[in-house]
């Protein structure tokens, strides 16, 4: 699979909320001081037992290969039952020998249903639309963090294999909207929908061709990255707000106005604002992301001043900035260059 050339994605944070779910999960498989080592090495900070900063593909990678590696679990105490070192290996293994992408989904189906024992993983398949559901097996309560975890990782493969990121129709949750629902829309290319009776994710049958030979070494170069080339999604051809802030992310987005961006996608701006709206976003929600981003990236390498950073993300001033990020993260600038350290 040809790596492509870096995107908006690679700069791409999860609120604290987010990741704190995989916190209770790791909390499972590791002891405290595990946990706190772990999360030392990851760059990332506690207080009162929670996360305090929004963490980034850089962080959640690293802290998501100690565990795999320590806690001898690779899906790091999001199931009942500890998935042992190079399953995932195996996993990979099994799916590359697929002869058609449908048949590589029903490969991850039979994988996983014999090492869950929470949940089922249903393989749904029509003239329209492939799919996967995870139907609950027992009264085992819902971890949010491992059924995003598993679906994104059927969509990784499923990329994987085909050598590009393949579409995604929809993705449903079986827990209601949480407060930091907007995260999911930073891991998953289409829409995603919230308090269905399971999680699921959903494929346009027609867009599922046919897979290409992935080398041994191509399987290691994956298994050695992971999670990195599978957990954030990149801008293909996906949502608007992915594309919005992917255009943003090339342009000169300083003096970027959403009618730029419409004319860039052949829309009108008021078509783009109501495409935006029923993502849950804005064109100006998206490009302060974008700089909130962009800041925590220079802030974490410790390359440039808080005030080259307030000047690079559009600030008059360092005060401004100052207020601005404390609005984004709940946090001061300082923090972040300290979280760094």
């Amino acid at each position: 699979m040809q790596i492509p050339p870096p995107d908006s994605s690679s700069l791409a944070t999860v609120s604290p909320q987010f990741a704190g779910d995989w916190l209770q999960a790791l909390r499972q498989c590791s002891t405290e001081s595990q946990l706190a080592s772990f999360l030392h090495r990851a760059g990332l900070h506690l207080a009162e037992g929670q996360l305090t900063h929004r963490v980034t593909l850089d962080q959640i990678v690293r802290l998501y290969q100690m565990a795999a590696v320590e806690t001898g679990d690779e899906m790091t105490g999001l199931w009942s039952r500890p998935v042992r070192p190079r399953a995932l290996q195996h996993l990979l293994t099994t799916v590359r020998e697929a002869s058609t992408l449908p048949a590589a989904l029903h490969r991850f189906s039979t994988f996983w249903n014999l090492l869950l024992d929470d949940y089922r993983v249903d393989l749904t398949e029509d003239a329209a639309s492939t799919g996967l559901q995870l139907v609950p097996q027992g009264g085992h309560p819902v971890q949010r963090f491992g059924h995003m975890l598993i679906l994104k990782l059927a969509h990784g493969l499923l990329s994987w294999l085909a050598g590009y990121e393949v579409p995604v129709r929809a993705v449903q949750f079986a827990f209601e909207r949480p407060a930091f629902a907007q995260d999911y829309a930073v891991i998953f290319p289409a829409p995603v929908s919230f308090g269905a009776r399971w999680s699921a994710i959903v494929f346009d049958t027609g867009t599922l061709g046919l897979p290409g030979h992935r080398s041994n070494a191509e399987l290691n170069a994956f298994l050695d990255r992971a999670p990195r080339d599978w957990i954030f999604t990149g801008f293909r051809e996906h949502t608007q707000s992915l594309k919005v802030r992917e255009f943003l992310y090339r342009s000169s987005w300083e003096n970027c106005h959403l009618a730029d961006v419409a004319q860039a996608l052949k829309v009108t701006p008021r078509t783009l604002m109501r495409r935006l709206d029923a993502e849950d976003t804005s064109f100006q929600a998206i490009k302060d992301g974008l700089r909130r981003d962009l800041a925590i990236r220079d802030l974490q390498s410790g390359l440039k001043s808080i005030e080259e950073i307030s000047q690079d993300t559009g600030f008059s001033s360092a005060a401004n900035f100052h207020r601005a990020f404390r609005r984004w993260t709940g946090a001061p600038p300082s923090a972040y260059r300290s979280a760094a350290g």
